[in-house]
């Protein structure tokens, strides 16, 4: 006959049992809250992977812009320098001319579609020197009346020409747009193979833009790379067809 176990030890069992129980509910809910935890931590850490990379790709947004920047900047400051050496250059080619001229020597040859200047050659001379005094000493507005009156008088001169594309930069300068088309137009229709024909018509391209043509000023520029090729002006379109 088997032995029963004493009542004592019987009731002694009995709250035993939900009290393991309970234990292991316990252990179930603080699982349950790890993996919650975790959950938040991970998607904490990829809110912010995330945000530093979106930071990483503003970042090198702005290095690239600054860069295109730098770059224009550099272009723009080589086209400035190109354009005060070459005025440079026609300058200091003007003036020998002239001296050549006044000393008797020659050398003013007429441009090639230009009918044989009429008047007194030293009369032409001194004003169209005293047109470029006001234009060199940023005087635009009475160089531009002076290259006006210049281009009337002696419509068949020497310098006629350059007195054409001297007027046009004045009025460039003085925003008189019109007056600058009609006079960078006349240069590149009468003479074309003059050596401000390229500087004229990057001259009526810059009026274009300044008129809000953006079409037009990069069609002028286009057919002065593919008129003057080897100019200073095409120079600087190519340079600015690559920035736009």
């Amino acid at each position: 006959m088997k032995r029963l176990l004493p009542l004592a030890a019987l009731l002694a069992l009995v709250p035993a049992v939900p009290a393991h129980a309970q234990l292991f509910g316990g252990d179930t809910e603080a699982r349950n809250q790890i993996i919650q935890l975790r959950q938040d931590v991970q998607g904490q850490l990829e809110t912010t992977s995330r945000g530093q990379l979106e930071l990483a790709m503003q970042n090198e947004q702005l290095r690239a812009e600054v860069a295109r920047l730098r770059g224009q900047i550099e272009l723009l400051m080589n086209e400035v320098e190109t354009l005060k050496q070459r005025q440079k250059d026609f300058y200091v080619d003007l003036d020998a001319r002239l001296r050549r001229f006044e000393t008797g020597g020659g050398g003013l040859a007429a441009p090639a579609a230009a009918a044989p200047a009429s008047g007194d050659p030293a009369a032409e001379s001194t004003d169209y020197e005293a047109a470029l005094t006001l234009l060199k000493n940023g005087k635009n507005k009475e160089a531009l009346a002076a290259f006006d009156s210049f281009t009337k008088r002696y419509p068949s001169g020497n310098f006629t020409a350059g007195a054409h594309f001297w007027a046009g930069n004045a009025a460039l300068q003085s925003k008189d747009l019109a007056s600058a088309t009609r006079h960078f137009k006349t240069v590149m229709d009468k003479w074309p193979n003059e050596n401000v024909a390229p500087d004229a018509m990057l001259g009526l391209a810059n009026s274009q833009q300044a008129l809000g043509d953006s079409t037009g000023s990069r069609n002028t520029l286009k057919a002065l790379t593919e008129r003057y090729p080897q100019s200073n002006a095409a120079q600087v379109a190519r340079q600015r067809l690559a920035t736009r």
